[in-house]
């Protein structure tokens, strides 16, 4: 059997969304025990010309949106980004989690090489093969800024680690017995 484009994106893109949200709550917490001012985080950033928490989270909730929209050819729900909270970011991933759940599997078949084309900053536009589209663009671009998230989070004292970043595959880690 042969996955889906669906089974290929929609499944990861919602645990990893999930995931970031997690991610959220535990920078809230940090920064509520810790007395420190939730906009540290929110704009904080990996250095001075990379995007900051805020934007990170809103790329990761928009390339998700395209992935779906393109892949199953229809338009994506519009979110401006206007999100300068903890609460109003996990909102916009919800929304986005919700949406993806709700676009219909089937709208996914076709020929994987069917040409998927958007554009590429104000002057390019690019067109690729729908496995391509997937495989090398949105899941390295998603997965960039999602990492790009938890290293902001991480770097600024939220003690999140390797596990939490990887919670969508709890369901699948079991504990194994050592022998004494």
């Amino acid at each position: 059997m042969t996955a889906s484009l669906y089974d290929m994106s929609v499944p990861g893109l919602v645990g990893s969304l999930k995931t970031l949200s997690a991610l959220l709550d535990k920078a809230a917490a940090t920064a509520e025990a810790k007395k420190i001012d939730p906009q540290v985080f929110l704009t904080a950033r990996l250095a001075p010309d990379m995007a900051p928490l805020t934007r990170q989270v809103q790329i990761a909730s928009d390339t998700a949106k395209g992935a779906g929209a393109r892949l199953a050819g229809v338009e994506a729900p519009s979110m401006p980004d206007t999100e300068t909270t903890f609460p109003e970011l996990k909102a916009r991933l919800a929304a986005t989690v919700a949406w993806l759940e709700s676009l219909d599997r089937a709208a996914f078949d076709g020929p994987a090489d069917r040409i998927i084309t958007m554009k590429m900053g104000p002057t390019n536009e690019a067109s690729f093969p729908a496995t391509v589209f997937l495989t090398g663009f949105v899941l390295p671009n998603f997965y960039f800024h999602m990492t790009t998230a938890y290293g902001i989070l991480r770097h600024n004292g939220v003690e999140i680690g390797k596990l939490n970043y990887l919670a969508a595959l709890a369901p699948y880690i079991k504990p194994v017995a050592v022998a004494a």
